[in-house]
Protein backbone atom coordinates (compact mmCIF):
# COMPACT_ATOMS: atom_id res chain seq x y z
CA UNK A 1 0.00 0.00 0.00
CA UNK A 2 1.25 3.50 -0.83
CA UNK A 3 1.47 5.67 2.24
CA UNK A 4 0.34 9.17 1.33
CA UNK A 5 2.24 10.62 4.29
CA UNK A 6 5.64 9.61 2.90
CA UNK A 7 7.29 11.65 0.21
CA UNK A 8 5.88 14.50 -1.81
CA UNK A 9 4.15 14.24 -5.12
CA UNK A 10 6.26 17.19 -6.33
CA UNK A 11 9.24 14.84 -6.36
CA UNK A 12 7.59 13.07 -9.26
CA UNK A 13 7.87 16.29 -11.23
CA UNK A 14 11.66 16.39 -10.71
CA UNK A 15 12.20 13.19 -12.67
CA UNK A 16 9.15 13.46 -14.92
CA UNK A 17 10.87 15.36 -17.75
CA UNK A 18 13.89 13.02 -18.08
CA UNK A 19 11.57 10.00 -17.65
CA UNK A 20 9.24 11.29 -20.37
CA UNK A 21 12.23 12.07 -22.59
CA UNK A 22 13.39 8.46 -22.13
CA UNK A 23 9.90 7.19 -22.93
CA UNK A 24 9.85 9.34 -26.08
CA UNK A 25 13.20 7.82 -27.01
CA UNK A 26 11.65 4.37 -26.73
CA UNK A 27 8.88 5.52 -29.08
CA UNK A 28 11.56 6.59 -31.56
CA UNK A 29 13.35 3.25 -31.21
CA UNK A 30 10.17 1.16 -31.54
CA UNK A 31 8.97 3.19 -34.52
CA UNK A 32 12.00 2.66 -36.74
CA UNK A 33 10.26 -0.23 -38.48
CA UNK A 34 7.38 2.06 -39.53
CA UNK A 35 9.48 4.41 -41.65
CA UNK A 36 9.14 2.31 -44.80
CA UNK A 37 5.32 2.12 -44.78
CA UNK A 38 4.00 3.48 -48.10
CA UNK A 39 1.75 6.51 -47.61
CA UNK A 40 -0.32 8.73 -49.89
CA UNK A 41 1.07 12.21 -50.75
CA UNK A 42 0.06 15.27 -48.77
CA UNK A 43 -3.25 16.78 -49.93
CA UNK A 44 -3.36 20.01 -47.96
CA UNK A 45 -4.16 21.38 -44.51
CA UNK A 46 -7.15 19.09 -43.92
CA UNK A 47 -5.20 15.98 -44.88
CA UNK A 48 -3.43 13.73 -42.40
CA UNK A 49 -0.65 11.87 -44.17
CA UNK A 50 0.15 9.11 -41.66
CA UNK A 51 -2.55 6.55 -42.37
CA UNK A 52 -2.66 3.45 -44.52
CA UNK A 53 -3.83 3.89 -48.13
CA UNK A 54 -5.82 0.65 -47.83
CA UNK A 55 -7.00 0.13 -44.25
CA UNK A 56 -8.66 -3.08 -43.14
CA UNK A 57 -11.23 -3.88 -40.49
CA UNK A 58 -8.42 -5.16 -38.26
CA UNK A 59 -6.32 -1.99 -38.57
CA UNK A 60 -9.35 0.12 -37.69
CA UNK A 61 -10.55 -2.09 -34.83
CA UNK A 62 -7.08 -2.29 -33.28
CA UNK A 63 -6.93 1.51 -32.89
CA UNK A 64 -10.52 1.95 -31.72
CA UNK A 65 -10.33 -0.95 -29.28
CA UNK A 66 -7.10 0.38 -27.77
CA UNK A 67 -8.54 3.87 -27.49
CA UNK A 68 -11.81 2.67 -25.95
CA UNK A 69 -10.04 0.53 -23.36
CA UNK A 70 -7.66 3.36 -22.46
CA UNK A 71 -10.52 5.84 -22.20
CA UNK A 72 -12.73 3.64 -20.04
CA UNK A 73 -9.91 2.88 -17.62
CA UNK A 74 -8.97 6.56 -17.37
CA UNK A 75 -12.54 7.66 -16.69
CA UNK A 76 -13.01 4.83 -14.18
CA UNK A 77 -9.92 5.94 -12.24
CA UNK A 78 -11.16 9.54 -12.16
CA UNK A 79 -14.57 8.40 -10.93
CA UNK A 80 -13.00 6.20 -8.27
CA UNK A 81 -10.75 9.03 -7.07
CA UNK A 82 -13.64 11.51 -6.89
CA UNK A 83 -16.03 9.16 -5.11
CA UNK A 84 -13.69 7.10 -2.90
CA UNK A 85 -10.57 9.21 -2.35
CA UNK A 86 -11.65 12.86 -2.81
CA UNK A 87 -9.00 14.24 -0.44
CA UNK A 88 -5.79 16.06 -1.27
CA UNK A 89 -2.37 14.96 -0.05
CA UNK A 90 1.28 15.81 -0.58
CA UNK A 91 2.19 12.23 -1.37
CA UNK A 92 1.10 9.71 -3.97
CA UNK A 93 -1.83 7.49 -3.16
CA UNK A 94 -2.58 4.03 -4.51
CA UNK A 95 -4.88 5.42 -7.21
CA UNK A 96 -2.02 7.60 -8.50
CA UNK A 97 0.35 4.65 -8.77
CA UNK A 98 -2.32 2.54 -10.48
CA UNK A 99 -2.99 5.38 -12.94
CA UNK A 100 0.71 5.70 -13.80
CA UNK A 101 1.02 1.94 -14.31
CA UNK A 102 -2.16 1.82 -16.42
CA UNK A 103 -1.02 4.63 -18.71
CA UNK A 104 2.41 3.04 -19.16
CA UNK A 105 0.62 -0.16 -20.12
CA UNK A 106 -1.52 1.60 -22.71
CA UNK A 107 1.50 3.42 -24.12
CA UNK A 108 3.17 0.02 -24.60
CA UNK A 109 -0.05 -1.29 -26.16
CA UNK A 110 -0.16 1.60 -28.63
CA UNK A 111 3.48 0.96 -29.57
CA UNK A 112 2.63 -2.67 -30.30
CA UNK A 113 -0.58 -1.74 -32.12
CA UNK A 114 1.28 0.75 -34.35
CA UNK A 115 3.95 -1.84 -35.14
CA UNK A 116 1.39 -4.51 -36.08
CA UNK A 117 -1.40 -2.42 -37.67
CA UNK A 118 0.07 1.10 -38.11
CA UNK A 119 -3.17 3.10 -38.22
CA UNK A 120 -4.45 5.30 -35.42
CA UNK A 121 -7.87 6.91 -35.19
CA UNK A 122 -6.87 9.31 -37.96
CA UNK A 123 -8.17 6.85 -40.53
CA UNK A 124 -11.77 7.59 -39.51
CA UNK A 125 -11.86 11.11 -38.02
CA UNK A 126 -10.71 14.58 -39.07
CA UNK A 127 -7.36 16.10 -38.13
CA UNK A 128 -9.31 19.09 -36.83
CA UNK A 129 -10.93 16.93 -34.16
CA UNK A 130 -7.51 16.14 -32.71
CA UNK A 131 -6.33 19.75 -32.83
CA UNK A 132 -9.66 21.00 -31.50
CA UNK A 133 -9.57 18.70 -28.49
CA UNK A 134 -6.30 20.28 -27.31
CA UNK A 135 -7.65 23.80 -27.88
CA UNK A 136 -10.73 22.87 -25.86
CA UNK A 137 -8.52 21.65 -23.02
CA UNK A 138 -6.56 24.93 -22.96
CA UNK A 139 -9.74 27.03 -22.98
CA UNK A 140 -11.30 25.11 -20.09
CA UNK A 141 -8.12 25.79 -18.10
CA UNK A 142 -8.69 29.52 -18.71
CA UNK A 143 -12.23 29.15 -17.33
CA UNK A 144 -11.09 27.19 -14.28
CA UNK A 145 -8.35 29.69 -13.43
CA UNK A 146 -10.48 32.80 -13.95
CA UNK A 147 -10.88 33.47 -10.21
CA UNK A 148 -7.20 33.06 -9.37
CA UNK A 149 -5.45 34.86 -12.20
CA UNK A 150 -8.24 36.60 -14.13
CA UNK A 151 -8.48 36.69 -17.90
CA UNK A 152 -7.06 40.06 -18.94
CA UNK A 153 -4.20 41.64 -16.95
CA UNK A 154 -5.35 39.91 -13.77
CA UNK A 155 -8.95 41.05 -14.05
CA UNK A 156 -11.52 38.21 -14.02
CA UNK A 157 -13.97 37.78 -16.86
CA UNK A 158 -17.69 37.77 -15.95
CA UNK A 159 -17.91 33.99 -16.03
CA UNK A 160 -20.74 32.70 -13.77
CA UNK A 161 -19.48 30.98 -10.64
CA UNK A 162 -21.61 27.94 -11.39
CA UNK A 163 -19.76 27.46 -14.70
CA UNK A 164 -16.34 27.71 -13.04
CA UNK A 165 -17.37 25.27 -10.32
CA UNK A 166 -18.74 22.85 -12.92
CA UNK A 167 -15.52 23.04 -14.94
CA UNK A 168 -13.37 22.49 -11.86
CA UNK A 169 -15.44 19.51 -10.75
CA UNK A 170 -15.74 17.69 -14.07
CA UNK A 171 -12.76 18.89 -16.10
CA UNK A 172 -10.89 15.63 -15.53
CA UNK A 173 -13.28 13.69 -17.76
CA UNK A 174 -12.96 16.21 -20.59
CA UNK A 175 -9.18 16.48 -20.25
CA UNK A 176 -8.84 12.70 -20.18
CA UNK A 177 -10.83 12.45 -23.41
CA UNK A 178 -8.78 15.19 -25.10
CA UNK A 179 -5.46 13.59 -24.14
CA UNK A 180 -6.31 9.93 -24.73
CA UNK A 181 -8.15 10.69 -27.98
CA UNK A 182 -5.23 12.71 -29.34
CA UNK A 183 -2.75 10.06 -28.20
CA UNK A 184 -4.57 7.31 -30.12
CA UNK A 185 -5.30 9.57 -33.09
CA UNK A 186 -1.69 9.30 -34.25
CA UNK A 187 0.27 6.16 -35.06
CA UNK A 188 3.50 6.06 -33.04
CA UNK A 189 5.74 7.07 -35.94
CA UNK A 190 9.07 8.82 -35.54
CA UNK A 191 8.81 12.14 -37.36
CA UNK A 192 10.09 15.07 -35.32
CA UNK A 193 6.59 16.54 -35.06
CA UNK A 194 5.12 13.28 -33.77
CA UNK A 195 7.89 12.77 -31.21
CA UNK A 196 7.44 16.29 -29.83
CA UNK A 197 3.69 15.67 -29.69
CA UNK A 198 4.12 12.37 -27.84
CA UNK A 199 6.48 14.05 -25.36
CA UNK A 200 3.75 16.62 -24.65
CA UNK A 201 1.04 13.94 -24.43
CA UNK A 202 3.10 11.94 -21.93
CA UNK A 203 3.43 14.99 -19.68
CA UNK A 204 -0.32 15.56 -19.85
CA UNK A 205 -0.98 11.90 -19.07
CA UNK A 206 1.29 12.23 -16.04
CA UNK A 207 -0.69 15.27 -14.91
CA UNK A 208 -3.89 13.23 -15.09
CA UNK A 209 -2.26 10.54 -12.95
CA UNK A 210 -1.48 13.05 -10.17
CA UNK A 211 -5.14 13.66 -9.32
CA UNK A 212 -5.73 14.79 -5.70
CA UNK A 213 -2.05 15.51 -5.07
CA UNK A 214 -0.47 18.91 -4.48
CA UNK A 215 1.65 18.43 -7.61
CA UNK A 216 -1.54 18.39 -9.69
CA UNK A 217 -2.19 22.03 -8.80
CA UNK A 218 1.39 23.30 -8.65
CA UNK A 219 1.07 26.60 -10.52
CA UNK A 220 4.52 26.43 -12.14
CA UNK A 221 3.96 22.86 -13.31
CA UNK A 222 0.50 23.58 -14.73
CA UNK A 223 1.77 26.74 -16.44
CA UNK A 224 4.58 24.71 -18.02
CA UNK A 225 2.00 22.33 -19.45
CA UNK A 226 0.03 25.26 -20.87
CA UNK A 227 3.14 26.79 -22.44
CA UNK A 228 4.27 23.50 -23.97
CA UNK A 229 1.69 24.07 -26.70
CA UNK A 230 3.70 27.13 -27.79
CA UNK A 231 6.86 25.03 -27.99
CA UNK A 232 5.09 22.23 -29.85
CA UNK A 233 3.23 24.49 -32.27
CA UNK A 234 6.33 26.54 -33.08
CA UNK A 235 8.65 23.58 -33.65
CA UNK A 236 6.13 21.73 -35.81
CA UNK A 237 5.60 24.88 -37.91
CA UNK A 238 9.37 25.24 -38.41
CA UNK A 239 9.69 21.57 -39.37
CA UNK A 240 6.80 21.75 -41.83
CA UNK A 241 7.47 25.12 -43.50
CA UNK A 242 11.02 26.10 -42.56
CA UNK A 243 12.41 29.24 -40.95
CA UNK A 244 10.38 31.48 -43.27
CA UNK A 245 7.11 29.73 -42.49
CA UNK A 246 4.27 30.50 -40.09
CA UNK A 247 6.07 29.72 -36.82
CA UNK A 248 5.90 33.34 -35.45
CA UNK A 249 2.10 33.16 -35.61
CA UNK A 250 2.16 30.26 -33.16
CA UNK A 251 5.06 31.37 -30.96
CA UNK A 252 3.93 34.94 -30.38
CA UNK A 253 0.27 33.96 -30.54
CA UNK A 254 0.47 31.49 -27.64
CA UNK A 255 2.85 33.82 -25.77
CA UNK A 256 0.21 36.54 -26.17
CA UNK A 257 -2.11 34.39 -24.04
CA UNK A 258 0.74 34.14 -21.53
CA UNK A 259 1.24 37.91 -21.17
CA UNK A 260 -2.48 38.69 -21.27
CA UNK A 261 -3.64 35.96 -18.88
CA UNK A 262 -1.29 33.26 -17.67
CA UNK A 263 1.57 35.24 -16.12
CA UNK A 264 -0.83 36.98 -13.74
CA UNK A 265 -1.38 33.86 -11.66
CA UNK A 266 2.25 33.41 -10.61
CA UNK A 267 2.60 36.08 -7.94
CA UNK A 268 5.10 38.03 -10.05
CA UNK A 269 5.76 41.66 -9.24
CA UNK A 270 4.28 44.37 -11.46
CA UNK A 271 7.81 45.24 -12.66
CA UNK A 272 8.49 41.64 -13.71
CA UNK A 273 5.20 41.45 -15.58
CA UNK A 274 5.97 44.71 -17.40
CA UNK A 275 9.38 43.34 -18.41
CA UNK A 276 7.81 40.14 -19.74
CA UNK A 277 5.28 42.16 -21.74
CA UNK A 278 8.06 44.36 -23.12
CA UNK A 279 10.10 41.30 -24.09
CA UNK A 280 7.13 39.82 -25.95
CA UNK A 281 6.49 43.09 -27.80
CA UNK A 282 10.18 43.55 -28.64
CA UNK A 283 10.54 39.98 -29.87
CA UNK A 284 7.47 40.20 -32.09
CA UNK A 285 8.56 43.58 -33.48
CA UNK A 286 12.07 42.30 -34.24
CA UNK A 287 10.82 39.20 -36.08
CA UNK A 288 8.13 40.97 -38.09
CA UNK A 289 10.38 43.88 -38.96
CA UNK A 290 12.59 41.38 -40.74
CA UNK A 291 9.61 39.60 -42.30
CA UNK A 292 6.77 42.08 -42.93
CA UNK A 293 5.23 44.42 -40.35
CA UNK A 294 1.96 44.24 -42.27
CA UNK A 295 1.61 40.66 -40.99
CA UNK A 296 2.08 41.60 -37.33
CA UNK A 297 -1.67 41.31 -36.73
CA UNK A 298 -1.51 37.52 -37.19
CA UNK A 299 -0.05 37.04 -33.71
CA UNK A 300 -3.49 37.95 -32.35
CA UNK A 301 -5.22 35.06 -34.11
CA UNK A 302 -4.42 32.50 -31.40
CA UNK A 303 -5.58 34.60 -28.41
CA UNK A 304 -8.65 35.86 -30.27
CA UNK A 305 -9.60 32.27 -31.15
CA UNK A 306 -9.09 31.04 -27.58
CA UNK A 307 -11.08 33.88 -26.00
CA UNK A 308 -13.87 33.50 -28.56
CA UNK A 309 -14.10 29.77 -27.84
CA UNK A 310 -14.11 30.61 -24.13
CA UNK A 311 -17.12 32.90 -24.55
CA UNK A 312 -19.05 30.36 -26.62
CA UNK A 313 -18.15 27.50 -24.27
CA UNK A 314 -19.24 29.51 -21.23
CA UNK A 315 -22.65 30.10 -22.79
CA UNK A 316 -22.98 26.42 -23.67
CA UNK A 317 -21.90 25.21 -20.23
CA UNK A 318 -24.07 27.62 -18.26
CA UNK A 319 -27.40 25.74 -18.59
CA UNK A 320 -25.62 22.40 -18.20
CA UNK A 321 -23.91 23.59 -15.00
CA UNK A 322 -27.19 24.93 -13.59
CA UNK A 323 -28.91 21.62 -14.32
CA UNK A 324 -26.04 19.64 -12.76
CA UNK A 325 -26.15 21.76 -9.62
CA UNK A 326 -29.90 21.32 -9.33
CA UNK A 327 -29.65 17.55 -9.73
CA UNK A 328 -26.83 17.38 -7.22
CA UNK A 329 -28.85 19.41 -4.72
CA UNK A 330 -31.81 17.08 -5.12
CA UNK A 331 -29.72 13.96 -4.64
CA UNK A 332 -27.93 15.31 -1.54
CA UNK A 333 -31.03 16.78 0.12
CA UNK A 334 -33.08 14.30 2.20
CA UNK A 335 -36.50 13.52 0.74
CA UNK A 336 -38.28 14.78 3.85
CA UNK A 337 -36.57 18.17 3.57
CA UNK A 338 -37.49 18.42 -0.12
CA UNK A 339 -41.11 17.59 0.73
CA UNK A 340 -41.22 20.26 3.45
CA UNK A 341 -39.75 22.81 1.04
CA UNK A 342 -42.77 22.34 -1.20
Amino acid sequence: MVNDTKGRSERVLLWSVPAVALLTGLVWLAGQSLSDVALLPDRGAAWYEWKLPEPTAWTRLSAWFGYAAHQIVSWALIYYAQTRVHRWSRGLKRVNVIAIAANLGFIALHMLQSRLFYDGLAQDVSIFSSQGSVVLLLVVVLIMENRRRGLVAGRPAPIPAVVIDFARRYHGYLFSWAIVYTFWYHPMVTTSGHLIGFFYMFLLLLQSCLIFTTAHTNRWWTLSLELMVAVHGTLVAVMNSGADGAWPRFLFGFLAVFVITQMHGLGLSARTRRLLLAAWLAGAAAVYTRRDLADLHEILRVPMAEYLVLAVLTLLLWPVALLARRLQTRTTTPAAVREDAR
